[in-house]
C-alpha cells in the first residue's frame, strides 16, 4: 500500500543559475512539476509513493525518471512517449526570489497521457491520491485525470488536490476557474494559494476564503501564503502559523514541500480521524509543512533543494514558533 500517489506533471525546471563571461543568463536543468515534487518531499521524510503520468523518451524525460527513481518514488505508471517531448519550463526569479514561468507545452508529454496508459492497480492501492489542475488544461489527461480521481476515491483513497493555477496554460481565466471548481468537489484535502483563494471565490479574507471553499465539500482548506506563512481551516479548527526566518533564495517548490510534508503528517489517519483533530494537533502539522517549505527556498530547484526531517525538526526545534503565546 503506497502512502501518496500522484498522478500529473513530471517536467524540467530550467532556473537561473548567473551569467556567463558575455553576461548572458545561464540555466540550470532542475527536476520539477508539482505532483513530483510532492512526492519526492513525502518520499524524503520516508513515505511510500508512486507516481501517475508521462514523459518524453529523450533526454529529459529519462533524466527525470531517474531523479524520481533515485527519490524513492515509485515510477511503474511512468509512460514514456517517442512522439511528444518532455515538457518544459523555464523560470524566472526576482530580487525576493520569488518565481514566475513561461511553459513550452503545446503539446507537452504531460498532456498526452490517456486514461489507457493510467495503471489502475496504483488507484486500488493508496491511501491518499494527489493531483492538481495543471492536469485538467488539456485532452486527454483531463479525462483520464478525471477517472483516476473517481476510480481512487472508489478505492477508500482520500483525495488531495491543488488547483495551482497557472495563467500561461489556459486559454481563459473563466476556464481555468470552470475547471477548478468543478475538480473541488472531489477532494478531501485541498491546497490553495492566497491568489487562487481568491481567484476561485472572490474573497480576499483567509476565513471567509477558507469557508466558500469548504463548502464543495473538503475536510481540510490550506492557504499557502508565501513568506507569511499558511491559514489552516476544518470545521473544528483554524489560524495562521508564520513561515520560518531564514534566508530565501528561490521559492520554486516550496508550496510542495509544504504540501508533501504535510500529507506525510497525515496519510497514517482516515477522513474520520483527520475530522476530529484538535486545533493544536492542526498548527503542530502547519509548523511543519511551513519548515520544510520554508527551507526549500534556501536552495535552488524544487526537490534538489527539500530537506530532511532530521533538518525540518532542527528548524522547528531552533526556532520554538509553537511555544510561543
Amino acid at each position: 500500500m503506497f502512502d501518496v500517489v500522484a498522478l500529473g506533471e513530471s517536467l524540467i525546471d530550467f532556473t537561473p543559475c548567473g551569467k556567463n563571461d558575455m553576461g548572458m543568463q545561464l540555466f540550470a536543468c532542475n527536476p520539477g512539476g508539482a505532483p513530483a515534487n510532492v512526492l519526492a518531499m513525502v518520499s524524503k521524510l520516508g513515505g511510500k509513493t508512486a507516481f501517475i503520468g508521462k514523459v518524453g523518451k529523450d533526454d529529459f524525460g529519462v533524466f527525470l525518471k531517474n531523479t524520481m527513481e533515485n527519490t524513492g518514488i515509485d515510477v511503474s505508471g511512468l509512460a514514456m512517449t517517442e512522439d511528444v517531448h518532455t515538457t518544459l519550463a523555464f523560470v524566472q526569479l526576482n530580487e525576493h526570489g520569488e518565481r514566475s514561468f513561461s511553459f513550452y507545452r503545446k503539446p507537452g508529454a504531460d498532456i498526452t497521457l490517456t486514461v489507457e496508459e493510467v495503471d489502475e492497480s496504483l488507484l486500488r492501492n493508496c491511501k491518499i491520491f494527489h493531483f492538481g489542475s495543471v492536469s485538467l488544461t488539456d485532452e486527454p489527461c483531463r479525462s483520464a485525470t478525471l477517472q483516476a480521481v473517481e476510480k481512487a476515491k472508489s478505492a477508500g483513497a482520500i483525495i488531495s488536490y491543488d488547483p495551482n493555477y497557472r495563467p500561461l496554460l489556459w486559454d481563459s481565466p473563466e476556464h481555468a476557474k470552470s475547471e477548478i471548481r468543478s475538480a473541488l468537489s472531489e477532494a478531501d484535502l485541498v491546497k490553495v494559494s492566497e491568489e487562487e483563494m481568491t481567484l476561485i471565490t472572490g474573497e480576499t479574507d483567509y476565513l471567509a476564503g477558507a469557508k466558500e471553499l469548504a463548502q464543495y465539500g473538503a475536510t481540510l482548506i490550506m492557504i499557502t501564503l508565501g513568506p507569511k506563512g499558511a491559514f489552516y481551516f476544518t470545521h473544528r479548527a483554524n489560524g495562521k502559523l508564520p513561515t520560518y526566518p531564514v534566508k530565501t533564495v528561490d521559492t520554486t517548490g516550496a508550496g510542495d514541500a509544504f504540501w508533501g510534508a504535510l500529507l506525510h503528517c497525515v496519510c497514517k489517519k482516515s477522513l474520520e480521524e483527520l475530522r476530529l483533530l484538535s486545533d493544536r494537533e492542526w498548527q503542530h502539522i502547519t509548523a511543519f509543512g511551513n519548515a520544510a517549505g520554508s527551507l526549500t527556498t534556501t536552495r535552488k530547484g524544487a526537490i534538489p533543494a527539500m530537506p530532511s526531517l532530521e533538518q525540518i525538526q532542527d528548524c522547528m526545534a531552533k526556532s520554538k514558533l509553537l511555544e510561543r503565546p
